[in-house]
């Protein structure tokens, strides 16, 4: 298990429209998987779309937290859905739940099977975003990406546009003074 999986990718001002990237500007990414033979992969979880959920899984969106919709998970395979569900418990040992290392209350949920226990709610993503082997790290050190501990209820926040400060806030100082960072530092 590396060190990484299960913590959140919070994206740095780097990544904002104004230093010329956009695609992840202001993003949390819980991180999935994460090796140095690998690569990352992760999902975006503060970007809803307007696509609900009732309309396209409604036996799972019943368990989804405001706003029941699917998120933009990330660039890559946008028609590919990853399904994290926060359990009650250790993940079943079957194949319809993968738990995610460092973070024992949350797992991948098979959306072929029926909802069920020890599922509590879940979240459904459109695509993900990906790493190759090393990739990751140098974003991180270069200063694109903090990466921080996740709390059980970061996936299924029903305020996920306030997510990245809320993330912010709860660090210590001096990383809790980037949650005021200005959507356009030009018009400060």
């Amino acid at each position: 298990m590396s060190a990484w999986e299960g913590r959140l990718l919070v994206a740095t001002p780097a990544l904002d429209p104004a230093s010329g990237e956009g695609t992840f500007a202001r993003t949390v990414i819980q991180l999935l998987q994460h090796s140095a033979d690998d690569g990352a992969l992760g999902v975006v979880v503060n970007r809803p779309t307007g696509n609900d959920l009732r309309e396209v899984l409604p036996g799972w969106a019943l368990l989804a937290p405001d706003p029941p919709v699917i998120f933009e998970g990330g660039p890559v395979q946008q028609t590919a859905a990853i399904c994290l569900g926060r359990l009650s418990g250790p993940a079943p040992g079957d194949a319809s739940y993968v738990g995610v290392a460092g973070a024992p209350w949350l797992a991948t949920v098979d959306l072929d099977q029926d909802a069920a226990e020890p599922v509590q709610e879940v979240r459904v993503f459109a695509g993900y975003a990906g790493w190759a082997p090393g990739q990751l790290e140098a974003e991180v050190q270069e200063g694109s990406w903090w990466v921080l501990d996740a709390l059980p209820g970061d996936c299924f926040n029903t305020t996920p546009e306030l997510l990245w400060r809320l993330v912010l806030r709860r660090q210590g100082l001096p990383l809790s003074l980037a949650a005021s960072y200005p959507d356009d530092p030009a018009l400060n």
